[in-house]
């Protein structure tokens, strides 16, 4: 009987070594090194915590962050600029880099945004909606139409029916919150989570036509990166149930 049994054990142990050896992922316990993420200026917020959570849950790895409008980013990355990951504010210029071969694999969406209008603390222009920015008295900045705030809020004021003259077109959403906060402008439309981050420095004005221009966030691991693997893990990270408890705080809605 026990000549059976030990039989029985070789055969077996004989037939899992005879299976081939499927594709390992690396041990999220040995990720170690550096990688940079390329992140739309309106994840300025929301990213910089991500990273530092990423690296107290990986010690021995580094999160560099550059920020900047997503066509920015995005063209940045086409004339060879080195990065390991890209978060874009729009599936538009997501698409741009994997288009150009630079992406691996297909990207994930892991965020949604709407606009707002960012006024001074009490809102002493009494401002209301998009209507009253059609006012030349009211001083009025927005993103350039390449930017995807710049292209979302064109959609919502064509669903408002209205005609915005902006005192500046700005390249990216943190330049026009910036100037509402300085005084510059009286009025700024970025996106609802800019508000929130922003705190008691500006007041937020809801867009009734928000909805007609919802901005997808996608990322994707960069080919070419030196550190592929932690790449990864950072895009696994963000898209996962840590990242989404963390852009869900800033305001950010679920992909």
């Amino acid at each position: 009987m026990r000549r059976v049994v030990v039989a029985a054990l070789a055969l077996a142990l004989a037939g899992c070594a005879a299976q081939p050896a499927g594709p390992r992922t690396p041990d999220a316990d040995a990720l170690a090194g550096s990688i940079t993420v390329f992140a739309a200026a309106s994840l300025t917020g929301a990213f910089t915590g991500l990273a530092r959570d990423f690296e107290s849950r990986h010690p021995g790895t580094t999160v560099a962050l550059n920020f900047a409008g997503s066509s920015d980013l995005a063209t940045q990355l086409a004339e060879g600029a080195p990065a390991d990951v890209f978060a874009s504010a729009d599936e538009k210029n997501m698409t741009k880099a994997t288009d150009a071969g630079l992406g691996v694999g297909e990207p994930v969406d892991f965020a949604t945004n709407v606009l707002e209008i960012a006024v001074a603390p009490g809102n002493p222009d009494g401002i209301d909606g998009l209507a009253d920015l059609d006012d030349p008295d009211v001083a009025t900045v927005v993103c350039a139409p390449a930017v995807p705030c710049g292209s979302a809020t064109a959609a919502v004021a064509a669903a408002a029916g209205v005609a915005l003259s902006p005192v500046s077109e700005e390249s990216s959403v943190t330049d026009v919150l910036g100037k509402v906060v300085s005084g510059e402008a009286d009025a700024g439309i970025v996106y609802v989570t800019d508000v929130l981050a922003a705190g008691d420095t500006v007041e937020g004005v809801a867009i009734d036509e928000a909805d007609r221009a919802v901005n997808t966030y996608p990322i994707v691991a960069l080919r070419g990166s030196d550190e592929p693997a932690l790449a990864r893990a950072f895009v696994a990270f963000v898209a996962g149930p840590d990242g989404r408890r963390v852009l869900h705080a800033a305001g950010f809605g679920a992909p």
